[in-house]
């Protein structure tokens, strides 16, 4: 137990004056019903007996706790710590029956002891006795008050460190996931342009340029996982001139974004995947031109944004399949991650092609005022 407990002095303070007070007034009130004139107590005598009486454990509270939880202590065995407090707890208990003994000498300002003893030695005997089981309840409180605080705080160090590290491995493991995209999407996009070589040279040579621009743009935000979605549609727009210069005109992409979510914060490469997956199933398979629109608005508090496309949508057990979690699983753990229990991630079919629709917290981190940019692409 490397931290010792602290107690502040006004907290100490404040607890034994209230006890003081308290005592004071019980003392007053028994002495009257009782008419005790063993000593000859008025109101200020008492006053000072009781606040002495509780001060003295307020200003012994620090070094008592100190010693219950010193590193030397709490390292030896159990007798030996038993030990240490029973005389810890006898020495604290002649300690302050001495100090009120000799207050009660100098208030009373008398050699004589009170009427019904002998001497002040057996009047002091009398007291210690008379006192000594709520003495040593006094010194066990402090050295249990002691470890509950010194448990307290170790408690809520381990707290703090489990927290520290769930964040921690919840930043790898996005990490980890957002890094699958980059090889992914490369992979993809290098065997289209290795096909392009063969058949068109100059589509291919555009291509490889316009990758090089998207490499760019999507390594400056490697290490963000949220980016703005005007961000994300700059690097999606990158990716769809690939895909066109792919496709020509059998690819057409329209964007309805309502310039309001345009600041707000989505998951870095959240959209690219989705929109591959729409060319490669709804635009990929078919001879006819097709369509992809991709559309945003903000309801409330929640984000929501549709990707549809002009395919054959899916049969019902594989959209089943979907909608239970099978498939784009790297899409689903991310926003697991990062909006856990507060994102919708669902799939449909459309009376022509297939929907994805991805529903998250509206969270916007600066104001920007750069203008708006929606339109086709």
């Amino acid at each position: 137990m490397t931290n010792r407990p602290r107690i502040p002095g006004t907290v100490l303070f404040v607890i034994a004056t209230a006890f003081a007070v308290s005592s004071t007034f019980q003392a007053y009130w028994l002495d009257k019903i009782t008419h005790d004139q063993t000593m000859p107590h008025t109101v200020l005598h008492l006053l000072a007996l009781n606040f002495l009486y509780w001060y003295i454990p307020a200003l012994l509270a620090p070094a008592i706790m100190a010693l219950a939880t010193s590193e030397q202590l709490v390292r030896k065995r159990w007798p030996v710590q038993v030990l240490v407090h029973v005389a810890g707890a006898l020495t604290y208990s002649v300690v302050h029956t001495a100090i009120m003994m000799a207050l009660r000498v100098v208030m009373l300002a008398q050699t004589a002891p009170p009427k019904n003893v002998a001497t002040w030695g057996a009047y002091a005997l009398a007291q210690y006795l008379t006192q000594l089981d709520w003495l040593l309840m006094t010194y066990l409180f402090l050295v249990g008050l002691a470890h509950a605080l010194v448990y307290r705080r170790e408690s809520e160090a381990r707290a703090l460190n489990a927290a520290q590290l769930e964040t921690r491995l919840v930043e790898a493991q996005l990490q980890a996931l957002q890094r699958q995209l980059h090889p992914h999407f490369l992979f993809n996009t290098l065997n289209t342009i290795s096909g392009l070589i063969r058949t068109d040279a100059g589509a291919a040579d555009v291509m490889i340029d316009q990758l090089g621009d998207l490499l760019r743009m999507t390594l400056h935000t490697s290490c963000t996982q949220e980016v703005t979605l005007k961000d994300e549609l700059d690097v999606l727009q990158k990716y769809l001139e690939i895909e066109q210069t792919r496709f020509g005109d059998r690819l057409r992409v329209t964007m309805n974004i309502q310039p309001e979510t345009l600041d707000a914060q989505v998951p870095n490469l959240l959209l690219q995947p989705l929109v591959e997956n729409a060319i490669r199933h709804g635009i990929a398979p078919n001879a006819r031109p097709g369509w992809i629109a991709i559309h945003a608005e903000r309801s409330a508090s929640q984000l929501t944004i549709h990707i549809r496309d002009s395919g054959n949508g899916l049969p019902p057990e594989r959209l089943m399949a979907l909608n239970r979690g099978v498939g784009l699983e790297n899409t689903r753990a991310r926003l697991e991650h990062l909006y856990p229990a507060a994102y919708q991630f669902a799939f449909s079919n459309l009376e022509r092609g297939f929907c994805v629709t991805v529903r998250i917290p509206f969270q916007v981190d600066q104001v920007t005022d750069e203008p708006v940019r929606a339109g086709a692409a």
